[in-house]
């Protein structure tokens, strides 16, 4: 029996991600960030969330894509995933939140291997919704180790 899960999906320039349910604490309106000297470049800086300093980083920078500008439209999603220290609540900055969507397990495809030296392990796999690819990311492995350079900022 097929195996569904739940994932935010979520719009990055032209481009469609998904983050599991189980991670998604919350999704904020843009809002101001402090700005924290000698970052990393994808790290925007901190939020306040309840009383609790949160990092926010950009998807875009953190994928390798342009940097731009916020919109109506961006969004922060406050997330909770593992590194190796232990569970690290951040931020994610992204273009567009669209929705809560159910992708099969079984249909997902791998990562394309196209080249070795191609960082693809931060993708679960690729999905189809509406006729448009859907890449899942691993956000364990996508910001786990982000945690550990932000620390070191």
């Amino acid at each position: 029996m097929a195996d569904h899960n739940q994932f935010v999906t979520l719009g990055v320039a032209d481009e469609l991600f998904a983050a599991p349910v189980t991670k998604v604490q919350e999704i904020l309106d843009m809002r101001a960030i402090s700005r924290l000297p000698r970052a990393p470049q994808n790290f925007l800086g901190i939020i306040d969330v309840r009383g609790q300093g949160v990092p926010v980083l950009d998807l875009r920078l953190t994928l390798g894509m342009e940097p731009a500008g916020d919109s109506e439209t961006t969004r922060i999603v406050v997330l909770c995933v593992q590194s190796a220290s232990g569970p690290v609540t951040l931020g994610l900055r992204a273009d567009r939140v669209f929705e809560v969507t159910v992708l099969d397990s079984e249909s997902l495809d791998p990562p394309p291997a196209v080249d070795a030296r191609w960082q693809n392990h931060c993708i679960e796999g690729i999905g189809r919704r509406n006729g448009q690819f859907v890449t899942v990311l691993d956000l364990d492995k996508l910001l786990g180790g982000e945690t550990a350079a932000l620390s070191a900022a």
